[in-house]
C-alpha cells in the first residue's frame, strides 16, 4: 500500500513540475522561442552522441552544459515576472476577453481621426498572451474604452501620448506603456521608435498593434512581426474583425 501511494505521490509531484514548467515557456513567444531552440539543440547533442560524431559531439556537450545558465540569464525578466506571480491571481481572466463592436468603432474613429490630425499613437489590443508586466509599469485606468479618451491620451505634450495604450476587452487597462523595442535587422533602419515598439511588442506576444504615425499620418497594423499599411478604414476593420471574433 505504501509502495502504491509513493508512486502516486510521485508521479502527482512530476506532474505539478511538468505544469509548471510548460505553464512559464507557453507565457509568450519569445519565450517559447527559446524552449523550442533548447530542445533542438539537446536533440542535436544526443544524435550526435549515438552516432559517434566526436567533434560534433564534444562541442555540443560543451554547449549543454552552458546552455541553462544562457538561458537563465537571457530569460532573467521573464523568470522573475513568473516568480513574482506565481502564487498571485492574475487579473486576466481564463479566457481572452474580446472587445464588443462599439469597442471595436471606437478604436477605429479614434485612429482615424488621430491619423487626419498627425497625432502619433500606439494602441495594443490584448489577445491570449496577458501584457501585464508592461501595464504594471505604466499608469493603470480600467476605463471604458471610447474615441474621445484615446484622443485625449495621444494629444501632443501630455503626459502619456508617447506612451502605448493597452485594451483588453472593453477597457483601456492602461496607457503610457513602454515596450522594448524591436532589433529586426529587416526592418528599415529609419523606422520611428513608435512603429520599432510594436514591432516588438508583435513578436513576443499574440497582441495586434495599431500605429499612427507623427510625421506622415499614416496608419499601420502590426501583427506576428509583420507590418500592414491600413490607411482605410475599411481595412482596419477587416484586420480587427479577423483578430477580435
Amino acid at each position: 500500500m505504501q509502495d502504491i501511494l509513493r508512486i502516486i505521490l510521485d508521479a502527482y509531484t512530476l506532474w505539478i513540475i511538468l505544469y509548471f514548467l510548460l505553464s512559464f515557456f507557453l507565457t509568450s513567444k519569445r519565450v517559447f522561442k527559446v524552449f523550442i531552440i533548447a530542445v533542438f539543440i539537446y536533440l542535436l547533442a544526443l544524435l550526435a552522441k549515438k552516432l559517434n560524431l566526436e567533434v560534433s559531439n564534444q562541442i555540443l556537450s560543451y554547449v549543454t552544459t552552458w546552455l541553462p545558465f544562457f538561458i537563465v540569464v537571457i530569460l532573467s525578466p521573464d523568470i522573475r515576472r513568473g516568480l513574482e506571480t506565481a502564487w498571485v491571481a492574475d487579473s486576466k481572466q481564463d479566457g481572452a476577453s474580446f472587445g464588443s463592436q462599439e469597442t471595436k468603432t471606437h478604436i477605429v474613429e479614434a485612429a482615424m481621426y488621430l491619423s487626419s490630425q498627425n497625432i502619433g499613437a500606439l494602441i495594443t489590443i490584448e489577445k491570449y498572451n496577458s501584457l501585464d508586466q508592461y501595464a504594471e509599469r505604466a499608469i493603470i485606468m480600467n476605463a471604458l474604452v471610447s474615441k474621445e479618451l484615446l484622443i485625449n491620451i495621444f494629444i501632443p505634450n501630455t503626459p502619456l501620448h508617447d506612451g502605448a495604450v493597452i485594451i483588453r476587452g472593453d477597457e483601456i487597462r492602461c496607457a503610457g506603456a513602454y515596450y522594448t523595442l524591436s532589433e529586426t535587422v529587416k526592418q528599415d533602419k529609419t523606422m520611428g521608435s513608435r512603429h520599432r515598439a510594436a514591432l516588438g511588442i508583435s513578436e513576443i506576444t499574440d497582441s495586434l498593434t495599431i500605429v499612427v504615425s507623427e510625421e506622415t499620418g499614416n496608419i499601420s497594423i502590426v501583427i506576428e512581426g509583420i507590418m500592414i499599411r491600413a490607411n482605410d478604414r475599411e481595412k482596419i476593420y477587416e484586420y480587427i474583425n479577423m483578430y477580435i471574433k
